[in-house]
């Protein structure tokens, strides 16, 4: 699986996370195996459990980079491409920033309305820009 792939289903896994906190890595394994739809593989894998595991840590961290925002206020997708870019900025060192902002934007062109895109550039960019990410 590509690692584009991979954040694709770490996102759908996030994304279901938002709405059912309770559900644990292996409901999700349950539902992404019943479904069909994706595959879970260990990119998957890390990136979900980072990103679940520091949420309150990597939404303190999204607070500081948003503008005349809210993080209550943001689309449900735009939480989840967040929460899984930050996730990957501060806990995977072995990708270089500018991919996880590039697959980042390409997620929300995919899943959230097209302000979205640029509002996520632009928080994922400000962050990069303060150091936040090597």
């Amino acid at each position: 699986m590509k690692r584009s792939q991979a954040r694709e289903s770490a996102f759908i896994l996030l994304f279901e996370n938002i709405f059912n906190p309770e559900y644990s890595f292996a409901d999700m394994q349950e539902f992404a195996a019943d479904s069909e739809l994706f595959e879970i593989d260990d990119f998957t894998r890390a990136l979900y459990t980072a990103a679940v595991g520091n949420v309150a840590a990597i939404d303190e961290e999204i607070k500081k980079y948003l503008k005349n925002w809210r993080i209550e206020r943001l689309s449900k997708p735009a939480l989840a491409i967040l929460r899984l870019a930050f996730a990957e900025l501060i806990y995977m060192d072995d990708v270089p920033a500018s991919v996880t902002v590039n697959e980042a934007v390409e997620l929300a062109k995919k899943y959230a309305v097209e302000k979205d895109a640029s509002f996520i550039n632009g928080v994922l960019g400000s962050a990069v820009r303060a150091g936040q990410a090597q």
